[in-house]
């Protein structure tokens, strides 16, 4: 290669490079603006929640303009107070039933029988399912406590089998009841992941297994489970996450009674920081809230790598 040649090869990569520079440089003038947003409406309140979790602001008295730096003293007290177990206890039954059984579950069996329905069966019970996923929250709350109230929806079903009854299943079962209201709001969301991963599975590998000797649920447990682990995961991830979250639905059916049987996490947060004022404690349950959120997370990622 000649000098000249040398030259304009070492010319054209530095233009090259110049040119990467430019547009990395564009781009980045005009994600500054969104990234600005996300820092301002994203990052600013979870770094001032982060930092008032360590104090003892409040809504009302001399501590909501002059508040102190009072260190771990909130997650001490957080940790000494036994509603605060209770309630990580009741999310946890909450989560476990509502979640990982409920949702999870449900979602699968109605994925399975879309896959296999007659299409107009599939269209119909699609569009129920679906319907009460984008119901605004509110409304479902309202609709399920007029279910489960004395003397509502479901006495009057249980009175046309001559099961006469006149239960306030909010008071006598209020848990059961809200795990019901909410496997029943996000059941959609499930069915539509794990429809989405069906329909890639390919049906091959299903007959050659049938063919092998093996059961549809066989067939189902060992060839298709594997295949869609990670659809499984993520929506485990997505779903946990919802329901630790999860206050509306719970807050509006009973407002965490009767005593504290319903009193998941999100809801102990909003009684401490909003009914009694104590802003920076309801501030260090919800960091506590974010840490089971990512715990959980983890667990879900190290669990997916275990080979079935």
């Amino acid at each position: 290669m000649s000098t000249s040649e040398v030259g304009m090869t070492v010319n054209t990569y530095a233009h090259s490079g110049a040119v990467k520079r430019s547009h990395r440089l564009t781009s980045l003038f005009f994600l500054a603006p969104a990234s600005l947003v996300m820092l301002v409406f994203f990052f600013g309140p979870v770094l001032w929640t982060f930092y008032i979790s360590f104090t003892n602001i409040s809504l009302t008295g001399p501590t909501a303009t002059h508040y102190q730096f009072t260190g771990i003293e909130n997650f001490r007290d957080m940790f000494s107070n036994t509603a605060f177990w209770q309630s990580v206890l009741v999310s946890l039954w909450y989560l476990i039933g509502s979640a990982l059984i409920g949702q999870n579950v449900l979602g699968m069996i109605l994925a399975v029988i879309m896959q296999r329905a007659h299409p107009v069966i599939r269209a119909s019970v699609g569009a129920i399912v679906i319907a009460s996923w984008v119901i605004p929250e509110i409304v479902k709350a309202f609709t399920w406590y007029a279910f489960f109230s004395q003397n509502g929806t479901l006495d009057a079903f249980m009175k046309l089998f001559g099961l006469k009854t006149s239960l306030d299943w909010l008071y006598v079962h209020p848990l059961l009841s809200i795990i019901i209201a909410n496997t029943w709001a996000g059941t959609a969301f499930s069915m539509m992941v794990y429809t989405a991963a069906l329909s890639d599975v390919p049906i091959d590998l299903v007959e050659a297994a049938k063919i092998d000797g093996a059961s549809s649920w066989t067939a189902f447990v060992r060839v298709v489970i594997p295949l869609i682990k990670n659809s499984i995961m993520t929506n485990t991830i997505l779903i946990t996450l919802q329901t630790l979250s999860d206050f509306t639905l719970v807050y509006a059916m009973t407002g965490g009674g009767p005593g504290t049987e319903t009193s998941v996490l999100p809801v102990f947060m909003y009684q401490q920081a909003f009914s009694f004022y104590q802003l920076g404690y309801g501030s260090a349950i919800s960091l506590i809230l974010l840490l089971i959120g990512i715990i959980a997370s983890v667990f879900y990622i190290r669990l997916s790598k275990v080979e079935l």
